[in-house]
């Protein structure tokens, strides 16, 4: 039997992805070259923007024709997207012959829909899920591990969906981490290890004796081996001086730290719920460049967010320019159901947000050249 995995989204999807792959090949499954030729496909969703939901639903319903063709064929979409009911419920709606709908936290119990699809359509939303620290990955990225060390968000940005897909933070135990990265390590195949969490300056607060971030870098960066270490991702307002220095200090972190500053205007990142203002902003990042001259800063920026006037995409220009990033990614706004953002009045014109968002990719290409 052959399986393939179809991943939209972050790298948080695609480790989860790894876990979706160990599942199935415990199960007797082994990769397939391609969907055609598959007797299960996995389709593992993203919810931040609207495009990659729209994606999802293109590519499932051209599935049609290879369960016409193969009446035994195992059709199963999962993760953020379906974590929503309304969307999960249009999906079950609109493809009968879609198998599994499954959310975010029923991941860990996907062998048990497989085997029960032979009672009829499996379709389950956990409100909640335990962290997994059981079940095991089939790594798929070369030389590097991803490990997540945490799950879910608390900031609740008023245009971001994750919180309500992920639910809260929940920081896995530091045993269980360094257990997981020692046994990577002792399988002398990885050369990097990436750890992964909606934000991970968050790791620790949660546990029951407080782990810090900064603790937890030191003490994986003590375990045996040749291996880099790096992290994503890190909100601002939690970037600690102890984390900065712990980075610049220990010779296995690279130096390399991304920081989405979504917006260069004060008043647009109080509406987005950041908690905190631009001159904060530049204040961290001046403080990185003074202790780690050689760190590499990327960023993410939010065009054409509810109300933002031209003024103030200017604000982010100019913040671009400033700082002068080793690079960005920019997305124009995409309101989500069930975010604060999408009820905001003054939401803004397909047209205008693209002529934004070029001018910013413009302006960081030029930045680029220049060097």
């Amino acid at each position: 039997m052959k399986y393939f995995v179809v991943t939209y989204g972050c790298q948080m999807n695609v480790h989860e992805s790894e876990k979706i792959a160990a599942i199935l090949e415990n199960m007797g499954y082994s990769l397939a070259p391609d969907r055609e030729n598959a007797d299960i496909i996995v389709f593992n969703t993203c919810a931040i923007r609207e495009g990659a939901e729209d994606r999802v639903f293109g590519n499932v319903g051209n599935l049609k024709r290879l369960k016409k063709k193969n009446k035994d064929l195992i059709i199963a979409v999962c993760g953020c997207m379906t974590q929503k009911e309304q969307t999960a419920q249009k999906l079950m709606q609109k493809f009968p012959f879609v198998d599994i709908v499954i959310g975010t936290f029923n991941i860990p119990k996907l062998q048990y829909y497989i085997e029960a699809v032979q009672k009829g359509r499996q379709f389950e939303l956990l409100n909640e899920g335990e962290l997994d620290e059981i079940l095991p990955y089939k790594r798929t990225s070369g030389d590097n591990a991803w490990v997540n060390i945490m799950q879910g968000c608390n900031n609740f940005c008023t245009y971001c969906i994750v919180p309500y897909v992920r639910g809260r933070e929940k920081s896995r135990k530091e045993e269980n981490i360094l257990k997981e990265v020692k046994s990577i390590l002792d399988e002398g195949k990885y050369k990097k290890i990436t750890l992964l969490g909606q934000n991970v300056n968050s790791y620790g607060k949660d546990l029951t004796a407080p782990v810090s971030f900064a603790k937890l870098l030191k003490d994986i960066c003590a375990l045996e081996g040749d291996f880099s270490l790096s992290f994503m991702t890190s909100h601002p307002k939690d970037l600690t001086d102890d984390v900065i220095e712990v980075i610049k200090s220990e010779p296995k972190i690279e130096k390399y730290i991304h920081l989405p500053a979504q917006s260069g205007n004060n008043r647009i990142l109080k509406l987005m719920n950041r908690k905190y203002t631009r001159e904060k902003y530049l204040e961290i990042i001046d403080k990185i460049r003074k202790k780690i001259p050689n760190c590499r800063i990327t960023s993410d920026f939010i065009v054409g967010f509810p109300s933002e006037t031209e003024e103030e995409f200017n604000d982010t220009l100019s913040l671009v320019e400033r700082v002068k990033f080793d690079s960005i990614f920019a997305f124009m706004y995409s309101p989500r159901e069930g975010t604060v953002a999408s009820q905001m009045q003054d939401q803004i014109s397909e047209q205008v947000k693209r002529k934004r968002v070029n001018k910013l990719l413009q302006l960081e290409k030029k930045l680029q050249k220049e060097g």
